[in-house]
């Protein structure tokens, strides 16, 4: 097929008819798909083709002609321009459809996976139910702004309350803009790598409402922090903790490795599960806190355990899911790579007088082959990993341990297909799939997958 047939700046009629998980909608013109941002399926819309290519083409809406009966009205000013929310112009309920649809598309077509799908498990508050925000810190027009960076750049979108997030944040960014122009703090410059501050991290505990700051600056500025981590503690009374984080490279991460007290205590606390969560900066937790707690009896019905099992909890950050099964196991073994988490960890199972638990901090399959290597055979093998899913050592690791059961939580479908697809291979079913709707208004779910070890 010539990619000549559509071309730049035409203007074309097309029926949204699907949708992806970037909120990007999907319709046909002369057998080629065209991608169209902010449309819903079911609607008629007159576009224009603003990028061709070999099997696709962009476009974006010029004209509404008849809308979706799924389109809502959108009640954030900065939706179009910030990279955060994908479906603020439809429904909830077709936004659980979408994102039921993306993990049983994922499984079927990228992990040719069989499985039971349950049904998803929706959010009872589609806002406010963030616990944490990492707000970019820059310049515009010559004053200090706070936001998100738009679609596709790096370009801030100044943004003083965000739905997603406890209307609290919005009053701390706005002061620490305030205080910062005041007592110019100078904010960071990509471009030039000059300025002090990066980023601010907040997270707030959903239960226990303390309140962690944590400024990300480009080198040691406690002198100037300082002052500004003392007037917030000052004026909110829920901030009980206020961290400088030192990151000196020229990067896209977030943070660096070191932090340095400014006010208050080093870390927070919060429940999970009925568990005491104590929660340094880098420390993984979900951010969404009630609904985590869905998802974790999720994986304890999966899990099935019986008095005697042993578990290994994989990428367990702070241990909040481990922590949650260990009632109901003989022993839980949870591995972490990260330090502080591991940290964390043991505190958290000290504070709550867990004792049948115990913490590795090393890398996932390092230590799997550790625990072979010791004869230790676990029931249950429970696996937590980033977006980029499992590395193959550490899946081979997994069928070596040979646990009867494995319950996979992923807030990735594609890695998490590409995963089970290979632990299928390797002597496990998938036996059934549920699609948790962690973060509403974006374009990410979460799915908990149940595997067993077919017996030869």
């Amino acid at each position: 097929m010539k990619n000549n047939i559509i071309k730049k700046n035409q203007i074309i009629k097309i029926e949204i008819t699907d949708i992806t998980s970037q909120g990007s909608g999907v319709g046909h013109h002369e057998n080629m798909a065209i991608f169209v941002p902010l449309t819903a399926i079911g609607d008629i819309v007159e576009v224009k083709i603003v990028k061709v290519l070999k099997s696709y083409a962009y476009g974006i809406i010029n004209k509404i002609l008849i809308p979706s009966s799924g389109r809502i009205e959108v009640d954030c000013p900065v939706f179009a321009k910030c990279g955060g929310c994908a479906y603020r112009h439809i429904s909830y309920d077709e936004e659980l459809k979408v994102k039921d649809r993306t993990v049983r598309d994922a499984f079927e077509r990228i992990g040719k996976v069989s499985t039971q799908f349950e049904p998803i498990v929706g959010c009872d508050n589609v806002d406010r139910y963030r616990n944490k925000a990492v707000h970019a810190i820059g310049s515009e027009n010559g004053k200090i702004v706070c936001g998100f960076y738009a679609r596709r750049s790096h370009r801030i979108t100044p943004i003083t309350d965000c739905k997603l997030h406890p209307e609290e944040f919005a009053q701390i960014n706005e002061f620490i803009v305030d205080y910062s122009a005041k007592h110019r703090i100078e904010p960071y410059d990509e471009g030039t790598h000059k300025g002090i501050l990066r980023n601010v991290f907040i997270r707030q505990g959903w239960h226990s409402g303390e309140i962690a700051i944590c400024f990300v600056s480009r080198g040691r500025n406690e002198k100037e922090l300082s002052g500004l981590a003392n007037a917030l503690t000052e004026r909110f009374e829920n901030i009980k903790s206020a961290v400088m984080n030192i990151n000196p490279d020229r990067t896209n991460v977030i943070l660096g490795e070191e932090n340095v007290l400014l006010a208050g205590c080093e870390t927070i606390k919060d429940l999970m599960c009925g568990n005491i969560i104590t929660l340094s900066p880098h420390s993984f937790y979900q951010i969404n806190t009630a609904q985590a707690e869905k998802l974790y009896r999720i994986v304890k019905d999966y899990a099935d355990l019986e008095p005697d099992d042993l578990v290994i909890d994989m990428y367990c950050g702070a241990g909040t899911i481990g922590l949650s099964l260990a009632p109901q196991a003989r022993e839980v073994i949870g591995i972490e790579i990260v330090p502080a988490a591991i940290e964390n960890a043991k505190k958290n199972a000290q504070e709550n007088d867990i004792s049948n638990v115990r913490f590795i901090c090393a890398d996932a399959s390092h230590a799997a082959n550790t625990l072979i290597n010791e004869d230790i055979s676990p029931d249950v093998i429970v696996l937590d990993p980033p977006r980029k899913g499992c590395d193959r050592r550490t899946l081979d690791a997994v069928v070596k341990l040979a646990s009867t059961r494995v319950v996979m939580v992923s807030c990735n479908p594609a890695t998490a297909a590409r995963d089970i697809r290979i632990l299928q291979d390797n002597g496990y079913t998938a036996v059934k799939t549920r699609a948790v709707d962690m973060f509403p208004r974006t374009g990410h779910v979460e799915t908990v997958v149940l595997m067993s070890r077919v017996e030869k």
